[in-house]
């Protein structure tokens, strides 16, 4: 905003600009128009041809100064208007107008209506109209030019007063927008989570998004696909043939079958398979053109609200790992399979998982993801950072980026970890192995078929392992941080579900007094 600044104190001289002939136009014309202006007195029942002819009618015929009742109840544009349809409305009398102290009789919304259409009165600018009223009523105005230099003073005050509440709104707006960002990030974490946990109070209808997705066959086609996955759980169950033999299975989230149907071939007397998502119609034509039917019974529904048609089962398979192990909370659907239906002395497979973290330093990527924003066709972008940080990547990464030794930062122990156990917090060390900037920190899990096998069978999503569709989790830091060459990199980060939506993760990290957190949906 432009500031008026000339002295204050300057001496009025001969060489003021005069107005252009446009300007006297303007000037005349506006003079021409208010001569046909017809305005009813607030306080009787005569015509007046202006605003200022009212407002000195009130003061001269009825002893009621309009600007000055306006200074003297500190009314703002929303008062004056309401307090002018309070006098019209009401027909108050001056005297009582004058003795009108302590609250408002015109205070409600009520008298923001108009009582006259197209009221002149209520089309001028309060304040302006106040300056030059004082101007104009001031026995000590002085000449025209004295008046202008005064109503340009008052309109740089309004100008300067108008700038600094444009620069407090702003501030506030900010501060908005950071309590907002905070709502969503955190939203209900002080909520202590119920014994069955948040997946399991879901209605059908607020969790049809997450099935519906995997009742597109591409997800499933990709999941198959995934050798390190799928042949893990093969070999688990047909080298391990003992354990499965005669047994009544539960397959939780049984997509198309495949798990149900390795544990069938596997020796089992009854597999139960379970499956939300419409791809359980696929999974009954498979299981049919596989001649398992006998064997294997599938039910639509989410395991939370069917009945199975056993009472107990023996063993719980299921594929329920998501990004970064926990992401989409199927855990806790196998968790509450367990609670329910599992016989003592049964096994829940896999049994073991773990989660890592380790040091990132990518530069390159870094400037990709991050540094980025600071120039983009030549402009600043910089405040798309606080956007682009918090969202967590799934993405393969090169196993050279890695700078640090992993840190195990969460074991689960299917058979015995409760559902509140999935949301945590932990310290952690990283020792560095290479002088660099860490650039990121990299999130991945390891599965294992440990329990009453004789061959153990497992597998990892590091970076450098074998490629799977879990990839790895990166989060990257706004900043890199330097690191050496032995060093031990603290940190510490909590693990919890986004209580507005259960399936998705949120994920803050703290290292070297940044702190950062992250969502994952």
């Amino acid at each position: 905003m432009a500031a008026y600044t000339a002295d204050r104190d300057v001496e009025v001289c001969d060489d003021v600009p005069e107005l252009s002939d446009s300007d006297d136009e303007q000037w005349q014309s506006m003079e021409e128009g208010s001569e046909h202006m017809s305005i009813p007195c607030v306080l009787c029942d005569r015509t007046l041809t202006s605003v200022s002819e009212t407002f000195q009618h009130c003061k001269a015929d009825h002893g009621v100064d309009i600007p000055e009742q306006v200074q003297k109840h500190r009314l703002d544009d929303y008062g004056y208007i309401k307090m002018i349809n309070y006098i019209r409305t009401t027909r108050c009398s001056a005297e009582s107008l004058l003795l009108v102290s302590g609250p408002l009789p015109w205070n409600s919304d009520e008298f923001m209506k108009p009582a006259l259409p197209d009221d002149p009165l209520l089309q001028i600018d309060l304040e302006e109209f106040s300056g030059a009223e004082a101007v104009t009523f001031s026995p000590s105005a002085g000449d025209n030019t004295a008046m202008l230099l005064q109503r340009a003073r008052q309109a740089e005050d309004r100008a300067q007063r108008a700038e600094e509440a444009l620069a407090r709104a702003m501030e506030d707006l900010h501060k908005l927008k950071l309590l907002a960002q905070g709502l969503v990030l955190n939203a209900d974490t002080s909520r202590g989570p119920s014994s069955s946990g948040a997946i399991a109070e879901l209605r059908e209808d607020e969790d049809e998004a997450y099935f519906s997705s995997y009742g597109h066959y591409s997800i499933h086609e990709e999941m198959l696909k995934d050798k390190v996955r799928t042949e893990s759980y093969r070999d688990f169950m047909y080298h391990n043939m003992d354990v499965f033999k005669d047994k009544v299975v539960l397959d939780v989230g049984c997509g198309t079958g495949i798990l149900s149907m390795f544990a069938a071939k596997a020796g089992a007397r009854k597999v139960i398979a379970v499956d939300q998502s419409d791809i359980i119609y696929q999974a009954m034509d498979i299981v049919r053109s596989n001649k398992l039917e006998d064997t294997i019974t599938l039910i639509k529904g989410r395991i939370e609200e069917i009945d199975l048609p056993v009472e107990k089962v023996d063993i719980i398979i299921s594929e329920w790992m998501g990004y970064f192990l926990l992401f989409e909370s199927m855990l806790d659907s196998v968790l509450y399979a367990r609670d329910r239906y599992l016989a003592e002395g049964g096994l829940v497979y896999p049994d073991r998982c773990s989660i890592s973290l380790a040091a990132v330093g990518d530069t390159q990527k870094h400037n990709e993801r991050i540094a980025f924003w600071d120039d983009v066709y030549g402009f600043k972008m910089t405040c798309m950072k606080k956007a682009v940080v918090p969202e967590a990547v799934v993405e393969v990464l090169k196993p050279e980026t890695v700078i640090s030794e992993p840190a195990v930062i969460k074991t689960v122990d299917c058979g015995i970890v409760s559902v509140s156990e999935l949301d945590f917090t932990v310290d952690f060390t990283l020792k560095i192995r290479v002088s660099t900037f860490c650039t990121a920190i990299v999130g991945y899990f390891d599965i294992f078929f440990d329990e009453s096998c004789g061959n153990k069978v497992m597998f990892s999503t590091a970076p450098d392992s074998t490629k799977t569709h879990w990839k790895q989790t990166v989060f990257l830091l706004q900043s890199p941080i330097s690191v050496q060459t032995g060093e031990d990199l603290l940190g510490q980060i909590t693990v919890h579900k986004n209580r507005k939506d259960p399936r998705a993760l949120l994920i803050t990290l703290t290292l070297a007094g940044q702190k950062q957190t992250y969502s994952l949906q």
